[in-house]
């Protein structure tokens, strides 16, 4: 096939070729009708394929558990499932490339994405990310491994210098994108917005030319970040192929600028243009050229396998006295508190979002898994928005008999809504938002909107209504003006920044009485993105925690429901410490005090702390868990599921203990990786700080045992495999799973190294007294280091140990071994 991509150059104009390496528009490349190239679409990952829309109002599609949540399971046969599900999502989305996984490291607990990426080990997000990207492309779309590199905060994220170096770099933060491009074959990786070590990502020859290219060999494509170009030249000298989205900012006629005046050289646009061809090509698309139309196709395996992943994902953290798993047939009665208990926190925020199915909540899935021989009850004790919700869809209609449902929403191609609207449609949700799509007839560049309609509430009360906004918007009830973000605005966070902070206004509304109201919202021209947000809440009792308790009080069993949201854990922002938001700890404890018997439910993507841990019966977190998020709760409540997840980042006590805490997030541009090697575990190990829950960890329904480790052989050469044996029991009354997991430290190192660094694990399912013998095998590179002095990776004979456990701080068995013979590469 290369010799038809080389005719295909041959043919192209210079023009044509420069025109390939920008989008078209915010998902699709430039098609070349004269020679019948084709357009290709991609979407947004990675817990779901989205398609071309966002907001409520967009197709609806599965949506699988985040990042962190998927390695948890530390299952890398479940994860390539979880892939070919995303890859068969992106199809019915039209789209042949996923722009997924993210394999960014876990360097602080208050990465705003930290719920994204996989681990805070470069071993585990590895071998999560083949496992993904195996599952992806085996199904003929490609995955595009992010964010190319060391893009480990939001804060500042567009401009912000890492200031890493190289010994980190490549043990650290390469290592998962090395495995994607030389094990897995990646066909794409995006360029991370932020600069490494004062360089632009989009421009940096060094890691996009010497290391990705040069010495991994990739042949495929580099894009940008979506607006992550920062140049014309540089970006294409330095090995960025794509920029994204379109149309051109800096390609274009730009590029072609830039090569008559000998800044770039003709024979490189060659190449670049080379890259998006074989993606092409890659994709099927010069022989499948028919474009698909986006489809919602809600797959029965797809919510089977959404609900085995996420309990699969879920971490038993404590269990005192074994109040879990519930038992069904001895349980009278159970309360069901919190704020995440009938709100299902499935994902996190940002480009990761997608417009679910269905989302059950914990308070479904619990209350259905209970039966009807086990009485519930519900309170919600506390709010923990940061944003108040969407006003209730069911409670909408445009019209005041309420003979349908949703509203009316009217474009019209001007700043004030004034004339005739161009166009007339329906929305479902009091969300609304468009990035470079608009619907046809609309122009792009300058329009304002109308959603109009009527509201019934179902309780008489005071409400809440709060109005947000990226443009200009106004927030009417009854032709009265409730809230003005129109004629003055104050900047927030909200919409990656290019939004407005929350206008709240209270009104006292009557249950039954139909309500007239309207938002209206003006694009702000200088932006591409266009959005609003209207939310609504009953004011609760004064007496809300107090409510709470006396619910606990009564019933068998506590189930608290607390956590995060995708509102506070998000891209385009940092978490600004590692607390639970609103008076939610103060709701367990006033909970805890009543009933022994509380067991807390978290929804995080991130370390929280814990101050009220030893008040508690049992915790499970059940991070941002996907669409079946309260079937899989219940299903591990209840023991249908054992528990096996395992921690895939460190919980500290503490923020202070993490780190990164003295460097976080950065100042004057840069932000310094002063922990260097020593992220995650490393450093709690070497500084000996005692975590409040170790990388690793997680507890069971049943008991394993460990015993007779053995090695294939005590000396190894450089080109030997060495296995790691040892016997696994089942030594509990339960089906379960554990993960073994084998750490290796080098004990004669000329450099300083970690305690102990993961290198292998295998998960193993066991019945009752059964035991199984797991190999686990190494090889030269797991006992190598980097010797940023010399360039290049030292594997030092010596004496090295083998530590088997069931967390980095649970090791149960140690054997040492030696490497006959330093070498290097």
């Amino acid at each position: 096939m290369s010799e038809f991509i080389d005719s295909l150059l041959g043919q192209m104009t210079l023009q044509e070729k420069a025109a390939l390496l920008a989008g078209v528009d915010m998902w699709h490349t430039v098609p070349v009708e004269r020679l019948d190239i084709p357009s290709l679409k991609m979407t947004d990952g990675p817990n779901g394929a989205r398609g071309s829309g966002r907001s409520a109002n967009s197709l609806t599609a599965a949506c699988f558990p985040v990042g962190i949540a998927l390695a948890a399971t530390w299952n890398t046969e479940l994860v390539e499932r979880v892939g070919q599900a995303l890859a068969q999502e992106t199809l019915s989305k039209g789209a042949r490339v996923l722009l997924a996984p993210t394999v960014n490291i876990h360097r602080s607990p208050l990465n705003g994405r930290n719920f994204e990426c996989f681990s805070e080990d470069p071993y585990l997000s590895a071998r999560m990310a083949v496992a993904y990207i195996n599952g992806v492309q085996s199904q003929g779309v490609g995955a595009t491994v992010k964010h190319f590199i060391c893009n480990d905060s939001e804060f500042e994220r567009h401009t912000i210098s890492s200031e890493v170096h190289e010994r980190a770099l490549r043990e650290i933060y390469l290592v998962p994108f090395k495995a994607a491009v030389q094990e897995a074959g990646v066909w794409a990786v995006m360029a991370s917005y932020n600069k490494v070590n004062g360089v632009y990502a989009s421009e940096n020859a060094d890691t996009l030319t010497r290391i990705l290219r040069d010495e991994w060999g990739f042949d495929g494509l580099i894009m940008s970040d979506w607006y992550g170009t920062k140049s014309t030249a540089a970006s294409v000298n330095a090995g960025l192929d794509l920029e994204m989205p379109g149309p051109a900012i800096w390609r274009g006629e730009s590029l072609l600028q830039a090569v008559k005046d000998s800044e770039v050289n003709e024979a490189i646009i060659d190449e670049r243009a080379r890259r998006v061809l074989q993606l092409i090509d890659k994709a099927g698309m010069f022989t499948q050229r028919a474009t698909t139309p986006e489809q919602a196709i809600d797959r029965p395996e797809h919510r089977a396998l959404a609900r085995e992943a996420a309990a699969e994902g879920v971490v038993l953290l404590k269990n005192e006295h074994d109040v879990l798993p519930l038992r069904r047939e001895t349980l009278r009665s159970l309360a069901i508190i919190g704020p995440n208990a009938k709100t299902a926190r499935i994902m996190g925020g940002g480009s990761s979002t997608v417009n679910p199915h269905y989302a059950i909540t914990p308070f479904a899935g619990i209350t259905a898994s209970a039966g009807d021989g086990i009485s519930v009850g519900y309170e919600p004790g506390c709010t923990n928005h940061k944003l108040l919700p969407l006003l209730d869809s069911s409670l909408l209609s445009p019209d005041r008999e309420r003979t349908e449902r949703g509203l009316i929403l009217e474009f019209f191609n001007n700043a004030d809504l004034s004339g005739a609207p161009v166009l007339t449609t329906r929305t479902g949700a009091t969300e609304l938002y468009w990035l470079g799509q608009v619907p046809e007839g609309v122009d792009a560049r300058q329009f304002s909107v109308r959603c109009s309609g009527w509201f019934m509430p179902q309780e008489t009360g005071t409400y809440i209504f709060g109005l947000v906004s990226a443009g200009l918007s106004r927030f009417f009830i009854d032709g009265r003006e409730v809230i003005d973000d129109w004629t003055q605005q104050t900047a927030g966070e909200s919409y990656y920044g290019i939004g407005t902070i929350e206008v709240k206004d209270t009104i006292d509304l009557e249950a039954g009485r139909a309500y007239e109201f309207a938002i209206e919202l003006s694009k702000n021209a200088m932006v591409p993105l266009t959005a609003m947000h209207l939310g609504c809440l009953l004011q609760l009792p004064a007496d809300a925690l107090e409510r709470a308790a006396r619910l606990a009080a009564a019933a068998d069993v506590a189930l608290i429901c607390v956590g995060l949201s995708n509102e506070w854990e998000s891209e385009g922002f940092d978490r600004p410490d590692m607390e639970l938001v609103g008076e939610q700890a103060a709701l367990i404890e006033q909970v805890a005090a009543a009933n022994k018997h509380t067991v807390v439910i978290l929804n995080t993507g991130s370390p929280i702390t814990m101050p009220w841990l030893d008040r508690v019966a049992a915790v499970a977190q059940a991070w941002y868990p996907g669409q079946e998020c309260g079937n899989a709760i219940a299903d591990v409540l209840f023991g249908d599921v054992t528990p096996s997840g395992k921690l895939s980042q460190t919980f500290p006590a503490r923020l202070e203990d993490n780190p990164a805490f003295i460097n976080y997030p950065g100042e004057n541009g840069r932000v310094y990786y002063g922990e260097g090697l020593f992220v995650g575990y490393r450093y709690y190990e070497k500084k000996d700080i005692t975590p409040l829950f170790p990388f690793g960890f997680g507890l069971s329904y049943t008991t394993f045992g460990y015993s007779n480790l053995r090695l294939s052989s005590t000396q190894i050469g450089p080109d030997d495999t060495l296995s790691v044996m040892v016997d696994i029991t089942n030594t509990g009354q339960r089906v379960g799973k554990e993960v073994v997991q084998l750490y290796v430290r080098d004990a004669t190192s000329s450099l300083q190294r970690p305690n102990k660094e993961l290198k292998s694990f295998a998960k193993v399912q066991l019945v009752p007294g059964e035991t199984k013998t797991v190999t686990l095998t190494i090889a030269r590179d797991a006992l190598a280091y980097y010797d940023d002095l010399a360039q290049k990776w030292v594997a030092e004979a010596g004496e090295f140990v083998a530590l088997v456990g069931s967390s980095s701080q649970d090791i149960r068995a140690t054997a040492t071994f030696t490497l006959t013979t330093t070498s290097r590469w």
